[in-house]
């Protein structure tokens, strides 16, 4: 009997592949603007999201993406209307967020203690079908949004002056980013955990930067590469009985290890081609002089 013929291993394999299509497609732009570790801090916040369900008795992933996109905009000002850096800003989020969320789930009980276990590593196979569709509504708004804004964020990470110039609305695009990054991270948990999000934002994105040379096909390629992560890391922790978040993120680093050796060969062989070039046309004679 396959194992998929399980429903529970439907919506677990559902609930990644599409994680792994939504998240490269907001990822190569963090990956662009150097904001890779985006993800960790509202991951980190999102922990304080968690608790808040637990204490109110309400869904984790609805308090949960109240805060994070509440924590986006909050970081957003900070960076672009005070003093405080963007770096800093960020590492206020790190602590806060764990922080907060240990502090709210000792105050719900035990039992909330137990059940953060779930959100921080992932618990795929414990998510009910109202959870799934959530997870689909949510993946589908974020990579719809990012294909149709592809141009506009583009212009953004390539040159923040010239877009400002062009009349394009940075500070907006700039938060848009940031408020669909939270969403990721939330409808994220439940595949890869609140600690591991990051790297489904990221990995995806740098695998297939080692051989694109535009934005347009590092973001489909991401998604692509996203989507094998997802669905290889699923039956891999299906058929040897390990977590799956984990398992789609070694399986997620293996695969980045592996195209960063081939593309580094691929480099050097062109650097040796360039350099001693194979001979073309008929060989020429050359007269070799002998002793008289």
């Amino acid at each position: 009997m396959s194992l998929f013929e399980y429903e529970f291993m439907q919506r677990a394999l559902i609930s990644a592949l599409v994680v792994g299509l939504c998240a490269p497609a907001v990822g190569v732009f963090l990956v662009q603007k150097r904001l890779a570790l985006i993800g960790d801090g509202l991951g980190h916040i999102a922990i304080t999201g968690v608790a808040i369900g637990f204490l109110t008795g309400t869904a984790p992933m609805w308090t949960t993406l109240a805060t994070t996109v509440a924590a986006s905009i909050v970081m957003e000002l900070l960076r672009s209307h005070s003093k405080t850096s963007g770096d800093v800003a960020l590492a206020m989020m790190f602590y806060g967020g764990i922080a907060g969320g240990v502090y709210l789930t000792g105050i719900a009980s035990d039992k909330g203690v137990a059940n953060l276990h779930q959100f921080l590593f992932g618990s795929l196979l414990t998510a009910g079908w109202t959870e799934v569709w959530a997870i689909a509504a949510g993946g589908a708004a974020v990579a719809g949004l990012m294909l149709v804004l592809r141009p506009w964020m583009s212009a953004i990470c390539a040159d923040e002056q010239y877009a400002r110039v062009a009349g394009l609305p940075v500070a907006g695009l700039n938060l848009l980013l940031l408020m669909t990054t939270a969403v990721t991270v939330s409808v994220s948990m439940r595949a890869v955990g609140l600690l591991l999000v990051s790297a489904l934002l990221v990995i995806p994105v740098v695998t297939v930067q080692q051989f694109t040379r535009s934005l347009r096909a590092t973001m489909f390629g991401g998604m692509a590469a996203g989507l094998l992560i997802a669905g290889a890391g699923v039956t891999a922790s299906a058929v040897q009985d390990v977590p799956p978040g984990a398992t789609i993120v070694l399986i997620g680093v293996a695969c980045f290890v592996a195209t960063a050796a081939a593309a580094s060969l691929v480099r050097r062989a062109r650097r040796t081609w360039r350099r001693h070039p194979p001979p073309t046309g008929e060989p020429l004679e050359v007269e070799i002089p002998t002793k008289a």
